[in-house]
């Protein structure tokens, strides 16, 4: 089989306006659905941003399951790599697997970790700002029962608020990390096209599901409390990820052949991790929080 870059619809000229114009255009989705969450905090407790982050959830899952996975599967089953071990064995369904299964661990340990360092701190505080134990004596029983709910209050407050903050402070790192590594390859995959019929579409797919992506990812980091500087550097990493690609592959694209067994190997691994990371966040930390269906959503990662 002939592996050289075989693509139809060549226009060169055409296809470098297209992807300019694709990068100004995604960077601009891309910022303006981080963005959103972050800088209009007050919106965050609306129905509305309740229904796009659901929205947001159902694009995440479907750009794992019917874009991503199958583009690995096609990378890794493809005539131009020997057929020992790649036709053996479905390893990007194994890939993806098992990184769901790695990100559940980390996942949990990561949690585990940041709860107890939460408790030290707590406690810590706890005993500096209270060193002696005062007994109070309410005059009558209606203010002990006021005070014993007041307590309880806080106890609340205290255990639950910690414990959610970190739950999403680990969510947005691991969403951002899946999101990064298939930016990263669709980008240079789409800058190394010459193409216009591929990047045509493509472009408004992804301006379409960046700013979804974004949405879901703004709404995580300005949950998960992080500092402003470590907001900004995630919003920053998240915005330029695609275009970045893009701009690379315009760069590699006079010696790259996408038929090349080694970038077929790297883009079918990174495209199963990434399927791995996106599905289990849409499904266990993403829907299963909103309890809303998403197959809707298929349709569009087709292009995405």
């Amino acid at each position: 089989m002939d592996c050289s870059s075989d693509e139809s619809c060549i226009n060169k000229d055409e296809a470098l306006h297209l992807k300019i114009a694709g990068i100004a255009a995604i960077l601009v989705s891309s910022l303006l659905g981080v963005a959103i969450p972050l800088v209009f905090k007050s919106f965050n407790r609306t129905r509305v941003f309740f229904a796009g982050q659901c929205f947001a959830a159902g694009v995440i899952l479907s750009t794992g399951f019917v874009h991503i996975l199958p583009d690995a599967f096609a990378a890794l089953t493809n005539p131009c790599l020997s057929e020992h071990p790649w036709e053996k064995f479905p390893f990007p369904g194994f890939i993806a697997m098992t990184t769901s299964m790695l990100v559940l661990f980390v996942d949990s340990m990561a949690l585990g970790y940041y709860t107890r360092r939460e408790g030290e701190t707590s406690s810590m505080g706890d005993h500096a700002d209270h060193p002696h134990h005062v007994h109070a004596h309410p005059s009558n029983d209606h203010s002990a029962e006021v005070s014993k709910v007041h307590d309880s209050q806080e106890l609340e407050a205290s255990a639950g608020s910690p414990t959610t903050t970190i739950k999403n402070k680990v969510v947005a790192q691991v969403l951002e990390f899946g999101i990064l590594a298939h930016s990263v390859i669709i980008g240079i995959a789409m800058g190394t096209s010459n193409s216009p019929c591929t990047i045509r579409p493509l472009v408004g797919a992804l301006v379409f599901h960046q700013f979804f992506e974004g949405l879901a990812l703004g709404g995580c980091i300005s949950l998960g409390s992080f500092k402003v500087v470590s907001k900004l550097l995630m919003a920053l990493f998240f915005t330029i990820t695609t275009p970045g690609g893009i701009g690379i592959g315009m760069i590699i694209s006079s010696r790259y052949n996408e038929n090349d067994p080694k970038a077929l190997i790297v883009e079918g691994v990174f495209d199963s991790m990434s399927a791995g990371i996106l599905i289990y966040m849409a499904l266990v930390d993403l829907l299963a929080s909103h309890f809303m269906r998403a197959g809707a959503m298929s349709v569009i990662a087709i292009w995405a």
